[in-house]
């Protein structure tokens, strides 16, 4: 059982660290969201905020439950000082294997001795990032999805290394932060990218060839398919950036069937990456999507 005392360490406070480490302090562990820029930590942490506010006026989270999770919350730009005796880092930074193996290989001489390394990459090698440490066998995929406050399910990836004690423990996790997980032997893309990936890249064709509007591609999978979210919402919430990067992956690993929609490194050279800029397939006001704003083929 996971013990509510474990330290956990949130590297990357982007949008996924930001619900990962609200899914951690709003479950009752002390929890560190740890980002080299203090501007998005200081936005991460209010998103938190908001986040517990909103329960609360949902009637879904009660006020002391609230404040008890903003108080186990901290933030750090100083990643070592913040990992010092954690049980579990996850990091959640760019999707470059470089920028992945720096962090852990920072933070791993401070860790508890027999902590947990989990990370949240979506394409990436698990065995290759475990290189960078001694004990490899505790290094562990664990794939959150968007929004995390919402979204159920944790894939938890093994690599060559990883051992039956560390998916076990990993798994206590999952389950007291309320997720449901499934194991997945280290794989390019795993169970969910692999799927997600086809399924945006085609519904980003369909746009560029004009067989219909993004609303109605949207629509068609969300009452089609009971999809909570269409797949070119989903790809502005994840970042179009993102996207094309695991793409590329896919694209190098698995073959053409994954090669990237011209569109998606069209909008990604624009700048046109989503939520996050204000615009990807669709325009963003204040966090909220502009009516009737979706690209169309005509604008290509």
């Amino acid at each position: 059982m996971a013990d509510l005392t474990d330290k956990i360490i949130v590297v990357g406070a982007g949008l996924m660290g930001t619900g990962i480490a609200h899914a951690f302090a709003s479950s009752g562990f002390p929890t560190v969201l740890v980002d080299t820029n203090g501007e998005a930590l200081n936005k991460s942490r209010q998103q938190i905020e908001k986040i517990l506010d909103d329960g609360v006026k949902l009637g879904k989270v009660q006020p002391e439950a609230a404040a008890a999770a903003k108080a186990r919350l901290t933030i750090s730009t100083d990643l070592v000082s913040a990992a010092g005796g954690a049980v579990l880092l996850l990091e959640t930074v760019s999707e470059r294997l470089d920028i992945k193996k720096a962090v852990i290989t920072a933070a791993a001489p401070v860790l508890a001795a027999n902590a947990v390394i989990a990370t949240n990459t979506s394409a990436l090698s698990v065995t290759e990032i475990a290189t960078a440490v001694a004990a490899p066998e505790r290094v562990v995929g664990m794939h959150f999805f968007n929004p995390v406050h919402k979204m159920k399910l944790v894939e938890l990836v093994r690599g060559l290394a990883t051992d039956d004690e560390t998916v076990a423990r990993t798994r206590d996790w999952s389950d007291a932060i309320g997720k449901t997980s499934i194991v997945v032997n280290e794989s390019p893309g795993l169970t969910t990218s692999r799927m997600s990936a086809l399924l945006g890249n085609e519904a980003m064709w369909m746009l560029q060839e004009g067989t219909a509007t993004a609303e109605d591609i949207d629509t068609a999978l969300r009452l089609g398919f009971n999809h909570p979210m269409g797949p070119l919402e989903l790809g502005d919430l994840t970042g179009w950036d993102t996207r094309l990067s695991v793409l590329r992956y896919l694209h190098s690993t698995l073959g053409d069937k994954f090669r990237p929609c011209p569109l998606i490194i069209k909008m990604v050279a624009a700048g046109r990456l989503g939520r996050k800029t204000g615009h990807g397939v669709y325009k963003y006001e204040g966090g909220q999507r502009v009516p009737a704003s979706g690209l169309k083929a005509s604008a290509l």
